[in-house]
């Protein structure tokens, strides 16, 4: 199909990057870089938030993935629209656990497994718990006492918090105080600026096999207007190009077809999560 034309070997941008096709020169990926870094020393709970399809998640398991094992042990957790109980109980079956249906059991349980990952086992947790706006009032007032290990004397491993900017905002409000208190470090990632888009761009088609330019200026720009600089959007804009300029025997990406591709994903876009 397309790829055979343009000499790839892969779909550039894809969602799963990670080595080579993870592009880690935004100044975004720099911070969060940094704060992984740091929260994997200090242990504690960090937060990342950004608008939909910036790449938070494909960052943070870029980074979980550098994480040697046995030392490290990543936790993933992304179905947080449920009950607080039913988090718990999804965590304990993550670290081994018989889950109890009974919440201070639950709780002892999960504590006492994690602590002794950390304290006997040289094991370190890091726990990722995505798609985080979405967890209720009553999680994110209990999670400050679940994280209370040894009369709050330390902090046990790192906890990311991932969500939409709405998080953040939440987590400004008096009944979560406790929980804030706990935030050492927060990371907001942004859509790209416009230098660092293309330079993603030219990364993933090279990532992707590519040996010649691709693409115009004229269609650079037009890609970086109509995704605003945000990476999940901008791959399926990008595709659809390539696709349609195969179509028409092209070898290069110029704005028509890249104007080509934008109305159609005009008409058939669904809202980015």
């Amino acid at each position: 199909m397309y790829r055979q034309r343009f000499g790839l070997t892969a779909h550039p941008m894809p969602k799963d990057a990670h080595g080579k096709t993870f592009f880690e020169k935004s100044p975004g990926y720099e911070r969060l870089e940094r704060a992984f870094a740091q929260l994997l020393e200090d242990r504690g709970v960090a937060l990342l938030t950004g608008e939909p399809g910036v790449g938070k998640t494909t960052a943070i398991r870029n980074l979980c993935r550098r994480l040697p094992a046995p030392d490290y042990r990543v936790i993933y957790l992304y179905d947080t629209a449920v009950s607080p109980l039913e988090i718990y109980r999804t965590l304990a079956q993550e670290l081994g656990v018989k889950p109890s249906h009974r919440r201070g059991q639950l709780w002892a349980d999960i504590k006492k497994t994690l602590a002794d990952l950390v304290d006997n086992r040289g094991v370190l947790p890091v726990l990722v718990l995505d798609e985080a706006q979405h967890l209720s009032e009553r999680f994110l007032c209990d999670l400050s006492g679940f994280l209370n290990f040894a009369f709050d004397s330390r902090d046990l491993f790192p906890f990311w918090l991932i969500g939409l900017p709405v998080l953040a905002r939440q987590l400004r409000l008096q009944p979560y105080a406790a929980l804030t208190m706990r935030i050492s470090v927060h990371v907001t990632l942004d859509s790209l600026p416009r230098d660092a888009f293309a330079e993603a761009v030219d990364h993933a088609l090279k990532a992707a096999g590519a040996t010649s330019r691709l693409l115009g200026d004229e269609a650079m720009e037009m890609l970086f207007r109509a995704s605003r600089g945000t990476p999940r959007l901008a791959a399926r804009l990008l595709r659809t190009a390539l696709r349609r300029a195969h179509e028409h025997d092209q070898s290069f990406v110029d704005e028509h077809r890249m104007q080509q591709a934008v109305d159609e994903l005009a008409l058939t876009q669904a809202p980015l999560r």
